[in-house]
C-alpha cells in the first residue's frame, strides 16, 4: 500500500493510505478465509460456502468492513516491522472511502515517541546538602527505641487522657447494629483520635469493670453512607485500664536493645549509623536536585495517549497494591466516592512528570551513547545471588521478561546517573564532610567517621525482657 506522511501537533503522524484494487480484494479474501465458518448457506457444509455464493446470498459488501479493518492491520503492522517510526499509540482511522477504481483510501493517525530537545546537562550548579547529625538526633532514635521497649501495666485508677483502655464495644443506629459496629479486646489509647470525634473523650474517667454507653455523631463526611450524620450509641465494657512503662536509659538499656555494654558505646553506633543515613539521604536529594533541573532545561511535546497510558500504568499499580491488602479497587473507590476515571485524572499530573522524566532520560542515553554489556547484567546477577544465597543460574532461571527489563533499566539508569554525576558534581561548598561538620559543630574536635569504633560487648545479655515488651 502507498502512502504519504502529514506530521500534526503533540506528535502524531497521519498516514494517507491508497490501496489498490488488487490489495482490496487479497484483503476479501483473507476476511473469506477467516470467517466462512460463520455463514450458513444451503447445499454447502458450514465452512465450505464459495466467496461468490455467499456474496450473493449475503450481499456483494459482506466482507467490506472486516477487509477494510484487514487493510488497517496491514497498514500499521508494516508501520511497527519498518522500524522507521517509533509507534507509542493509536490514534484514529478516518476518511474512508472505496474509489470508483475499486482502490481503497484511509487516514490512519498513529501517536510516535515525541522528539526531545535536550537542554544543559553538564557543568550545572547544583548543591549537596551538607550532613550533620546532632546529639538532639541521637537523643529522639534512643527514645524511640524506648517507645519499643515500652509496656503497659494494668492499673486501678480512673483512665486519662494518654492511657490505654482494653474495651469491648457494641455500636447501634436506632437500636440496630451495623457493619463494623463491633469489637472485642480492642486497645485503645484516649487521645488518639483513633475513632469518631467524641468517642474518646467519654471514656477518660471510666474504671476497669465498668459499662458506659457512648453516644456520639457521625460526620457527614463519613466514609460509610449509611452512617452519614447518623446519631450512634455504642455500649461500652472497659475491661482494663493500662499505663505506659518505659524503661530507664541507662547502661542495662543499652545491653538490652544493642551489642554494647555501656549507653556511651550504643549512643556512638547509633551516631555513626544516622550520618550513614543522613549521607544516604543527600546524595538522593542531590541526584533528584540534578534530574530535575536536567528535564526543567530541556523540551519535550508529550502526547495525551502517553499521559493517560502511564496514568492507567498507575491505576494498575494501585489496584495490585490493594489486592494485596485484600482490598477490591471497586470497594477503595467507593471509599473515595469517585469513579475510576476521576481517579485516572487525578493522576495524570504526576503521569505527565513522570513521563517527561523518562523521555528525558531516554534522550540523554542516546546522547551520551551509553550501552549495557552482558558483564553488566552478570554482576547484577552474581549480586542477586549472593543476597538470596542462590547460584547465579538459579537467579537467573527465576526471572521472567519483565524481571530482565526492569534488571536491564536499572543498570542503565545507573550508569546514566553515574556519568551525570561526573559531568555536574555538587557545589564545592556542599563537599565538606558530613563527619567534620559535625565535629565542628559539636566541639568534640575529632570528626565522627575517625572516632575509634565503640566496643562492643562480649557475650549478649541473659536479661529477661518484661513480658509485655515482647
Amino acid at each position: 500500500m502507498n502512502y504519504t506522511v502529514e506530521k500534526l501537533e503533540k506528535s502524531q503522524i497521519k498516514f494517507n493510505y491508497t490501496a489498490s484494487q488488487e490489495e482490496y480484494n487479497k484483503a476479501v479474501d483473507t476476511v473469506y478465509a477467516k470467517t466462512k465458518h460463520k455463514y450458513n448457506v444451503p447445499g454447502f457444509r458450514k465452512g465450505h460456502a464459495p466467496k461468490k455464493v455467499i456474496e450473493g446470498m449475503y450481499g456483494v459488501g459482506v466482507f467490506m468492513n472486516d477487509a477494510i479493518n484487514q487493510l488497517i492491520d496491514d497498514a500499521i503492522a508494516e508501520l511497527e516491522k519498518s522500524g522507521e517510526y517509533e509507534l507509542v499509540a493509536f490514534g484514529s482511522v478516518d476518511d474512508v472511502d472505496i474509489k470508483d477504481d475499486g482502490s481503497v483510501v484511509f487516514a490512519l493517525t498513529m501517536v510516535v515517541m515525541p522528539e526531545v530537545t535536550l537542554g544543559q546537562y553538564k557543568g550545572l550548579s547544583v548543591e549537596k546538602k551538607a550532613v550533620k547529625v546532632t546529639a538532639k538526633q541521637v537523643d529522639d532514635a534512643v527514645a524511640a527505641e524506648q517507645e519499643k521497649q515500652a509496656r503497659f501495666v494494668d492499673v486501678e485508677k480512673a483512665a486519662e487522657s494518654g492511657d490505654t483502655v482494653l474495651i469491648d464495644y457494641v455500636g447501634t443506629v436506632d437500636g440496630v447494629k451495623f457493619d463494623g459496629g463491633s469489637a472485642e479486646d480492642y486497645e485503645l489509647t484516649l487521645g488518639s483520635n483513633t475513632f469518631i470525634p467524641g468517642f474518646e473523650d467519654q471514656l477518660i474517667g471510666t474504671k476497669a469493670g465498668e459499662q458506659k454507653d457512648v453516644k456520639v455523631t457521625f460526620p457527614e463526611e463519613y466514609h460509610a453512607e449509611n452512617l452519614k450524620g447518623k446519631e450512634a450509641v455504642f455500649a461500652c465494657t472497659v475491661k482494663a485500664v493500662r499505663v505506659k512503662e518505659l524503661p530507664a536509659i541507662d547502661d542495662e538499656f543499652a545491653k538490652e536493645v544493642s551489642e554494647f555494654d555501656t549507653l556511651a558505646d550504643y549512643k556512638a553506633d547509633l551516631k555513626a549509623k544516622l550520618v550513614e543515613q543522613e549521607t544516604r539521604k543527600a546524595e538522593r536529594e542531590y541526584e533528584d536536585d540534578l534530574i530535575e533541573k536536567i528535564v526543567e532545561g530541556s523540551s519535550v511535546e508529550i502526547p495525551d495517549a502517553m499521559i493517560a497510558q502511564e496514568a492507567d500504568e498507575m491505576l494498575h499499580d494501585m489496584e495490585y497494591r490493594l489486592m494485596y491488602q485484600g482490598m477490591r479497587m471497586e470497594d477503595y473507590l467507593g471509599y473515595l466516592q469517585m469513579t475510576r476515571e476521576q481517579l485516572a485524572e487525578q493522576y495524570k499530573p504526576q503521569a505527565e512528570k513522570t513521563v517527561r522524566v523518562r523521555l528525558v532520560m531516554s534522550a540523554l542515553v542516546k546522547a551520551e551513547n551509553i550501552g549495557i554489556e552482558d558483564k553488566d547484567i552478570d554482576e547484577r546477577l552474581e549480586k542477586m545471588a549472593e543476597e538470596s544465597s542462590q547460584t547465579v543460574e538459579e537467579v537467573r532461571k527465576s526471572l521472567h521478561k519483565e524481571d530482565l527489563n526492569y534488571i536491564v533499566n536499572s543498570v542503565m539508569s545507573e550508569k546514566l546517573l553515574a556519568v551525570l554525576k561526573e559531568a555536574n558534581p555538587p557545589k564545592a561548598a556542599a563537599k565538606k564532610s558530613a563527619a567534620k561538620a559535625e565535629a565542628k559543630a559539636e566541639g568534640d574536635g575529632e570528626p565522627a567517621a575517625e572516632k575509634k569504633a565503640p566496643a562492643k560487648k562480649t557475650t549478649k545479655s541473659t536479661k529477661t525482657k518484661p513480658a509485655d515488651a515482647e
